[in-house]
């Protein structure tokens, strides 16, 4: 019953891995063209998070800083860190016209994202926003420069990988765009 109940986990995992790819590739690519935009401007992207979206939000800065799948010159980006401060705050000190703010909504309910996003706004900035699709937050808030980036699952757990995965095809994009085709 338990060997069930793990496969039946995995089963569920790819499913919606399956089911999203053709509803999200779009506004991956558009994410992935503003992160690329702020970076060969000369621009940075700073990530932040609620939840395990904070864990998601540092892996994102050291995977564009240090490397994601081959070596490359380093990319500016930082995570930012909650209890360094509010991350509106963070923003309104660090943020500059022409970054790109990334944002991990992994469960609706953190007020501290939003007003992130408005921060971000008054610096000029772009906004990237992973959530659930059942968050009805979001696309009031954004501009149009912003990209959100709609996980179509209730499941905290399904949210979070999937939205991992999305970090890794940014992260992907990015290098390509960059560098070209690797070598196989």
């Amino acid at each position: 019953m338990l060997e069930q109940r793990i496969q039946q986990q995995f089963f569920d995992g790819a499913d919606l891995q399956y089911q999203a790819a053709e509803s999200l590739a779009r506004p991956i690519a558009d994410a992935a063209q503003a992160l690329l935009g702020a970076l060969t401007a000369g621009a940075k992207i700073m990530a932040g998070g609620s939840g395990a979206g904070r864990w998601l939000a540092q892996h994102l800065a050291t995977t564009l800083v240090g490397r994601f799948e081959r070596e490359r010159p380093a990319l500016a980006a930082l995570a930012l860190q909650v209890d360094a401060g509010a991350l509106d705050k963070q923003l309104q000190a660090l943020g500059q016209p022409g970054d790109v703010l990334v944002l991990f909504d992994t469960d609706g309910a953190d007020a501290a994202l939003p007003a992130a996003l408005l921060a971000a706004h008054d610096k000029d900035m772009s906004v990237v926003v992973l959530a659930a699709q059942a968050s009805v937050r979001w696309p009031a808030l954004l501009a149009e420069t912003d990209v959100l980036i709609a996980v179509p699952h209730e499941r905290g757990a399904r949210i979070l990988e999937l939205q991992l995965l999305v970090l890794h095809c940014l992260c992907d994009a990015v290098d390509l765009q960059l560098m070209g085709e690797q070598e196989p």
